[in-house]
């Protein structure tokens, strides 16, 4: 019998974050550094040329604010990346903030970028897909886009912030809705406290 030690020699679970031209960029910072800091998740990133022009318009900051925390990071245009093609395996992915026109995309099948495509293809291997949509008020065609999109198997979270936690700052409120979608793809996490009853 051997004496040498066995190890945990499981692979590190894969995770895309694609980030898209809407507001919200503290919640996908937020997601990437808390993704990026756990040794068991190998974080994939996709970010949007409008998500660059947002990010700096919100934070100051460019992409390296999400692209840091990544294993790996792509633009829109690497349509031959892996996270296009459904042999390209991963645990789950989360487009944070997912703007109107790329959830209309998502619903349609339209495979026009890379974050379309990764999407698309997430659907139909049956992974998960979350999305941080974000606009309001929300118009017949957007309901029925988050509809369309949800029916193929994605889950809709707008972010909405919690307040029974009585949060002492805007990061708070961020770090809470961040936990809930960590919740959604099982990765554990320390973003924020759980309503007890």
């Amino acid at each position: 019998m051997s004496n040498i030690s066995q190890h945990n020699t499981a692979a590190p679970r894969r995770i895309v974050l694609a980030v898209t031209g809407a507001s919200g960029m503290p919640y996908a910072a937020t997601l990437a550094r808390a993704l990026g800091e756990r040794p068991d998740i190998e974080l994939h990133c996709i970010v949007s040329n409008a998500a660059g022009k947002v990010l700096e318009l919100e934070t100051g900051a460019g992409v390296e604010a999400i692209t840091a925390h990544a294993h790996r990071a792509y633009t829109q245009d690497d349509i031959g990346a892996g996270p296009a093609s459904g042999s390209w395996r991963h645990d789950g992915m989360i487009v944070c903030p997912c703007s109107m026109a790329t959830l209309a995309a998502i619903a349609s099948g339209v495979g026009t970028n890379l974050i379309h495509r990764a999407a698309d293809v997430t659907l139909k291997e049956r992974r998960r897909l979350v999305l941080v949509t974000r606009e309001t008020p929300l118009g017949r065609i957007h309901i029925e886009n988050m509809l369309r999109a949800e029916q193929a198997g994605a889950i809709i979270m707008p972010p909405c912030p919690g307040f029974y936690l009585q949060p002492q700052s805007v990061q708070e409120l961020v770090n809470q809705f961040c936990g809930r979608v960590l919740d959604m793809l099982n990765v554990p996490h320390a973003l924020s406290g759980r309503w007890e009853g």
